[in-house]
């Protein structure tokens, strides 16, 4: 079997898996976010919080919740980290320095999981598991409740009430989360993935040296990091590395792990308000993006030029032979259109236009299928900008599922579409234009330039992937790419939360011959159009200066 059918069939079978998938769990997700009961450790956990489940919040007290609960989450890593040194189970490493605990602590509670430091050397298993992986949970449920929350706001009327973060917080990660990691865990140990407390063990002589592996909880981590689209793994080598990633087999799973969810809550979507078919139109755009980045990604990396990749079969350079050029393809592409920044190969080493596929696909704002709960309330604001599009087109006040989109909606859904952009190209330039940040290039000319904006547009975008080749580890980055992904993960939700109170109070208006029928492929094709039309006009400078000069040359 040729590379580039094994790479094809491959793709088959996620894109069957996942359809196999979609209807079921996507229903079960809306059944848990729609249910009145509560299971009684529920009970008990709202009653440890003082929380009540049943007190319906309005936007200002789904947000207060949602920004208390990620403050303590970084105050607590943060405290986890400096203190690694005195607390047992650390494999005798020592304190995290400040700059780095604050960005692993932002990193992580927001959903980013970018990772400044080698992570055999520098994490034990307190930190990993009491700290980093209990984040991985709680990040990603607070990203899907903020995306039921604009839900119901679509299907809700005359009311500022969007449910209670508390309730949808632990729905989230009990009812979902953690029943789905733990069996893929299970898998993931059959495939030969370690899973263990052992300490650190000399295996022998290595280049005239003793090599040194620790142990660790490697299944369990990696399936909740994939699964939650979080990233963070306990290797510097992350999803390449055989204890997390062992097989072919494995690799695919993986796959299937990060797009489970951001794209069967598009048929949560559609059930919540009341319209399938409204749901299946955001699948498929969704789906449209990303089966078009893979393919385009597979023929950039399969590309034959020159003899050494005629003789690997394409550009196998950073890529592991047990994937090859076909799972690594879809494993990029999928990570970067998802919020997870977890890599099986280093993006660095892909072609120029391979590695401008990966930023293009962060600067979509990872909308398709993106993070789990930021995709979908991602999409959900480019589906707002496409019918105010469609209704300057004809001159009627735009709609979208009986909601009208005024002054007020766009505004929000404007500030929304800019904040990530000025975040990644106000950092860049600064780290560009100052005289220390560049020393942390590997590379120079066009490739050194990717480096850094790959890392803002990882940071902004709450993705985490990194190029490879940037030494981010200096206070500089350690700050910046800090505040970069605690400004791109909040300041959206507070516009996303304020537009669906907005759109809650409304009085639902009935469709008429004129209404857009934004179920229809016309709007799919409309709003593909419009994200990446969006995108082109404001990210073409910046990659004309990095990935596509050095695709060019």
């Amino acid at each position: 079997m040729g590379p580039v059918l094994a790479g094809v069939l491959q793709l088959l079978a996620l894109t069957g898996a996942l359809a196999l998938v979609h209807i079921p769990f996507g229903t079960y997700m809306a059944r848990v976010y729609s249910s009145k009961k509560h299971l009684r450790v529920e009970k008990w956990i709202y009653k440890g919080i003082g929380a009540d489940p049943d007190t319906e919040m309005a936007w200002p007290a789904y947000l207060r919740g949602v920004l208390a609960f990620s403050l303590v989450g970084v105050l607590f890593l943060y405290l986890l980290q400096r203190l690694q040194g005195v607390l047992p189970g650390s494999m005798g490493f020592s304190s995290v320095n400040p700059a780095q605990s604050f960005n692993t602590a932002v990193s992580f509670v927001t959903n980013t999981n970018w990772q400044s430091y080698y992570g055999e050397q520098t994490m034990g298993h307190v930190v990993q598991t009491a700290g980093l992986a209990v984040q991985n949970f709680v990040s990603a449920a607070v990203g899907m409740a903020v995306a039921v929350a604009l839900v119901r706001g679509f299907a809700r009327s005359r009311t500022g009430e969007l449910g209670n973060f508390w309730s949808d917080l632990v729905r989230g990660t009990l009812r979902i989360l953690l029943p789905i990691a733990a069996l893929a865990a299970v898998v993931l140990v059959a495939c030969g993935a370690i899973q263990n407390f052992s300490g650190v063990h000399e295996v022998g002589q290595f280049m005239g040296g003793r090599q040194q592996w620790g142990g660790g909880a490697y299944a369990s981590t990696e399936a909740i990091k994939e699964l939650g689209t979080n990233g963070g793994g306990l290797a510097n080598a992350n999803s390449a590395h055989p204890f997390e990633n062992p097989t072919p087999f494995s690799n695919l799973l993986e796959i299937f792990l990060i797009l489970v969810i951001p794209f069967s809550l598009t048929r949560t979507f559609g059930v919540l308000v009341g319209s399938v078919r409204q749901g299946y139109a955001i699948l498929a755009t969704m789906f449209t993006i990303w089966l078009g980045f893979t393919a385009l990604m597979m023929w950039t990396e399969f590309a034959h030029h020159g003899p050494a990749l005629q003789a690997a079969g394409g550009a196998m350079e950073g890529k592991e032979v047990r994937f090859g050029v076909g799972g690594s393809s879809i494993f990029a592409v999928s990570t970067t259109l998802t919020s997870t920044g977890a890599v099986d190969s280093f993006h660095s080493s892909f072609t120029g236009l391979g590695g401008g596929i990966t930023m293009l696909g962060m600067m979509l704002g990872e909308i398709a299928p993106g993070g789990v709960g930021s995709g979908l309330y991602g999409m959900l604001i480019m589906a707002v900008i496409a019918v105010f599009i469609a209704g300057l087109m004809v001159g009627r006040t735009p709609e979208y599922l009986g909601k009208k989109i005024g002054g007020r909606e766009m505004k929000l859904a404007a500030c929304y579409i800019l904040v990530t952009p000025a975040l990644v190209l106000v950092f860049t330039a600064a780290s560009m234009a100052l005289p220390t940040p560049p020393h942390s290039m590997l590379n120079s000319g066009a490739h050194g330039f990717s480096e850094v904006l790959y890392a803002f547009t990882s940071a902004a975008n709450n993705n985490g992937s990194a190029f490879a080749g940037l030494n981010a580890n200096t206070d500089w980055f350690n700050t910046m790419t800090g505040f970069a992904m605690l400004l791109g993960r909040f300041l959206p939700m507070v516009f996303v939360l304020a537009l669906a109170g907005s759109l809650a109070g409304q009085q639902p208006v009935p469709a008429t011959a004129g209404t857009l029928r934004t179920e229809k492929p016309l709007f799919t094709g409309l709003l593909v159009g419009a994200i990446l039309i969006i995108t082109g006009l404001t990210y073409f400078p910046a990659l004309a200066l990095g990935p596509l000069a050095e695709g060019l040359a």
